[in-house]
């Protein structure tokens, strides 16, 4: 049994990995796998390097930026991104996630109907604008059995050039929460954490501080006059 987020990261990164089976519905190859460590035992997602499908406009290594997601919120605060480690696994280096036993029914555009999800779903667009999100699917918002909202699959992240497509736009031209801007500002006067700047290239560093900044100068969600900055498909 996992008792905490230092437990799961210990067990992720040191645990034995046990492929269970491919998950469907991926371009990618990735897989449900077992982690076990003395007597604890979790499921996670694993998603080796070698699985990944060429894209042109990002780099190989797209697990990287999984993990970088994680530094992400964890140096914001925000606990939105499942514990993600980068380790070596049976088909290679890889990304290696908690699995989270998600509600299937469950995602951004049936959540969003609830207000009491809200806080949650504004941390998650916000988390998106800093890392520069082009893949925020609906399927991507994952409600846990406690009620905790999780952001996954966030490979398509952290490019130096604006990529952003996102399914969040009911937020737009809002006042960010005063606190979620305090936790941006913060980030800019501590700077990147050494593990995310170390998962990231100096254009991809630069970016993504240029963004926090502007995002702490204008002070509200954006709003999307083009009508074409959704992911596809959008599930």
């Amino acid at each position: 049994m996992v008792t905490s987020r230092v437990d799961a990261l210990d067990l992720l990164t040191r645990g034995a990995i046990t492929v269970k089976g491919r998950m469907p519905w991926s371009s990618n190859a990735i897989f449900l796998v077992q982690v076990t460590l003395e007597s604890a035992t979790a499921l996670g997602v694993y998603k080796p390097g070698r699985g990944e499908r060429p894209l042109w406009d990002f780099p190989p290594g797209l697990f990287k930026r999984e993990v970088a997601a994680y530094f992400l919120s964890e140096a914001l605060g925000w606990g939105l991104v499942p514990p993600t480690v980068r380790r070596e696994g049976p088909l290679g280096e890889g990304s290696l996630q908690r699995f989270v036993p998600a509600d299937v029914e469950q995602h951004y555009f049936t959540l969003r109907e609830d207000r009491a999800h809200h806080a949650r779903l504004r941390r998650i667009c916000l988390f998106d604008l800093v890392a520069n999100n082009a893949d925020r699917k609906s399927g991507h918002c994952l409600l846990a059995p406690d009620g905790v909202i999780y952001a996954i699959d966030n490979a398509l992240t952290f490019h130096a050039e604006p990529k952003l497509r996102t399914v969040i736009w009911e937020f737009g031209g809002e006042p960010i929460p005063e606190a979620m801007l305090a936790d941006v500002r913060r980030l800019l006067v501590a700077g990147l954490p050494a593990p995310l700047s170390a998962l990231l290239d100096p254009a991809e560093q630069e970016a993504l501080l240029v963004r926090a900044r502007a995002i702490v100068g204008e002070g509200r969600f954006p709003v999307d006059t083009t009508g074409w900055r959704y992911p596809w498909p959008l599930v």
